[in-house]
């Protein structure tokens, strides 16, 4: 393999400058470079687009079957107690959600045999997609960048479910206080 640094100071040699970053060049290495990274972006890819699908359908469902029966439920003299309520099944069935996407991916790290074993590879796909990273565990080299393909899809569920709960918090609001206002752009 080649690596940008040395290219990019051999072509700025031949034009007599300092060394530069040749943006192409290390685009080309980081998709094909090291170890195969192609299945690495082949298999991640779509498995952040399944993980993305199942958490917009699990947020519906949770909306549909958690939050709505909930508000329907509980007396809207007990405001606190409805809050409270709907915030944590919110935060529980969010929750089992996670831990059913990082399952996903412990699926797919042992059908590539990238870790050894079914408790290792949850146990590495819960830190991976956390971002909390404080285990002894690692992947196969040549599947290294999965890993941080993980962590990107962490970030991208962790950000729809805090998105998904202050829109119940919004909810909570217009349920107390009467329809919140609209802002408009």
């Amino acid at each position: 393999m080649w690596d940008c640094r040395e290219i990019s100071y051999k072509l700025s040699s031949v034009r007599g400058r300092k060394p530069m970053t040749t943006f192409p060049l290390c685009v080309a290495e980081f998709i094909g470079g090291p170890a195969g990274w192609a299945w690495n972006w082949a298999w991640g890819l779509p498995l952040i687009v399944l993980t993305v699908v199942v958490h917009v359908l699990g947020l519906v469902f949770v909306q549909e079957n958690v939050v709505r029966p909930l508000e329907a439920a509980i007396p809207r003299h007990r405001h606190n107690a409805m809050f409270v309520t709907i915030l944590a099944a919110a935060t529980l069935s969010i929750i089992v959600l996670h831990g059913f996407e990082a399952a996903i991916w412990c699926a797919a790290y042992r059908f590539l045999h990238a870790i050894p074993d079914n408790r290792s590879a949850l146990l590495y796909s819960l830190n991976a997609i956390t971002s909390y990273g404080h285990t002894n565990l690692e992947l196969e080299s040549h599947w290294h960048l999965m890993g941080a393909l993980e962590a990107l899809n962490g970030w991208l569920l962790f950000g729809l479910s805090t998105a998904f709960l202050f829109t119940v918090l919004q909810q909570f609001g217009s349920l107390k206080h009467g329809p919140v206002a609209r802002s408009t752009f």
